[in-house]
């Protein structure tokens, strides 16, 4: 049996009331608007759009796909109904579990439908929206999985880069930050004077995206987590020039070359922390040799914007459960709950706790989890709580801000940190590629634990001699 594909997704979400059809709206202003008002508002439909002006009807384009948790859940194969918090767990357990299935090389697939090549090319057939009214052009790679191999030892890895398209309808950019692992095997070919190939997949099972948009370990294949996730083998063909592996049932795909040195004007672009901070820039340009889609293809949009956002809504259980495995990782003990705050965009607000075992105990948690791999980049807030606080509850997570914190010795600041252009604050200057982050131990301190004054709220017990007697009183709270 095939692989399920990106309509096989979009059938189940229909079927599960998650999806909205929208016909006749335009790409350079309509559909990432509609977009946009969308996702200001967690667990809305997603929205798939047909008869774009310009194309011909069944050229589709398919937005807000994980911002709602019902959705998240279907698309990893859970329950519908599960709580968000059960999607950290279930990250968890994926993470422990390290399932690994090696992706399966076949002969032919649906994306093989139409086969582009030489003069032939033409990305301008792919309906591409402009997603935010001032980006500097439209961007075929949003919900995109980016393919490269490493030189040395043939690993492959996929990431999620944009992908800007041009008047030149042969040719697209890539921007990749700085120390992401797409970013270090280009420059390996680049210092020995070589070409470095890239295929770019523009419409796929959002599962295979979602494993695009975390942080597999360097030296690990995406491949390999998403056969696992899926539990079979990723049906993958492989490019004619490149050899890279890409999948057979995807919707839009196309393959080339970068060569040292060879930039084109990007951006500006909307992005995951809420601005247009990165600005204009060279970015390095992807040559088309072989481009490909399904009949009536569909392209994924997984758009950055202002938090919440589908760019970084799906991947802060990911982090809270990739946090937490570091951290034990490390030898911590006692960790109970992470939670990456969507105002951050996952990555920028961390609340992390812990039940205190030892002097010292939250300051080392709320240290390592500001420069471990999965908290680290572009990181601001640190902040640990005792096991008493819900992590996610950031009412709660406040209250211990505003008394248990003593500010003469609770804060850190850490300077020299890694950090991206797409941080507003990053710094120096020239390259932006450095931020300062604050570790806030918000416990009670160690040396008053025994003599702090006691919480003014129901013990556990009679939380639950309550529930038991008044359970009609109390009903959904």
């Amino acid at each position: 049996m095939a692989n399920p594909d990106l309509r096989d997704w979009i059938a189940r979400v229909e079927a599960a009331g998650e999806l909205q059809r929208v016909n006749g709206a335009e790409c350079m202003e309509e559909i990432g608007g509609l977009v946009d008002l969308y996702m200001r508002g967690t667990n809305r439909p997603a929205l798939l759009f047909d008869e774009i002006p310009g194309y011909p009807k069944g050229y589709r384009v398919l937005g807000n796909i994980l911002t709602s948790v019902k959705r998240i859940a279907l698309t990893v194969g859970l329950p519908p109904d599960i709580a968000e918090m059960d999607l950290v767990h279930f990250w968890r357990k994926y993470l422990n579990e390290a399932k690994s299935i090696p992706p399966l090389v076949v002969k032919d697939g649906p994306l093989l439908e139409n086969v582009a090549t030489a003069g032939e090319i033409n990305l301008a057939k792919i309906p591409t929206p402009r997603w935010h009214e001032d980006d500097g052009g439209p961007y075929i790679g949003t919900g995109v999985m980016v393919i490269m191999k490493d030189p040395d030892s043939n690993w492959i890895n996929y990431g999620a880069y944009r992908v800007q398209v041009y008047d030149d309808p042969t040719i697209a950019s890539v921007m990749i930050s700085k120390g992401k692992h797409g970013d270090i095997l280009m420059r390996k070919y680049h210092e020995r004077g070589e070409r470095c190939p890239i295929a770019v997949v523009c419409g796929m099972h959002p599962a295979l995206f979602s494993i695009a948009g975390i942080e597999i370990p360097y030296g690990a294949n995406e491949y390999d987590a998403a056969g696992g996730m899926l539990g079979e083998p990723v049906e993958v063909i492989l490019g004619p020039k490149t050899g890279l592996p890409i999948p057979a049932n995807a919707e839009i795909a196309f393959e080339g070359f970068i060569s040292p040195d060879d930039g084109i004007s990007e951006g500006p672009f909307g992005e995951w922390t809420g601005y247009y901070a990165g600005g204009q820039h060279k970015a390095p340009v992807i040559r088309i040799e072989t481009f490909m889609h399904r009949n009536d293809p569909i392209l994924l949009g997984a758009v950055p914007a202002v938090p919440p956002c589908d760019d970084t809504f799906y991947r802060g259980t990911f982090r809270c459960a990739a946090v937490w495995k570091q951290l034990e990782g490390a030898g911590i003990p006692g960790i109970t709950g992470v939670w990456a705050h969507e105002a951050g965009g996952s990555r920028q607000w961390l609340t992390v706790s812990v039940k205190q075992m030892y002097a010292g105990h939250s300051k080392q948690v709320g240290l390592i989890a500001s420069q471990c791999h999965a908290g680290a980049y572009a990181n601001k807030w640190v902040i640990v709580v005792d096991d008493d606080i819900d992590p996610s509850n950031m009412n709660d997570v406040v209250w211990a801000m505003c008394t248990r914190v003593d500010p003469r010795d609770d804060l850190d600041v850490i300077k020299g940190a890694w950090s991206t252009t797409l941080d507003p604050t990053s710094y120096p200057a020239e390259e932006r590629r450095l931020n300062a982050r604050v570790v806030i131990d918000a416990c009670r301190p160690w040396l008053r634990r025994e003599t702090f004054p006691k919480v003014a709220r129901n013990t556990a017990g009679l939380d639950a001699r309550l529930r038991a007697k008044w359970a009609q009183v109390l009903r959904g709270y």
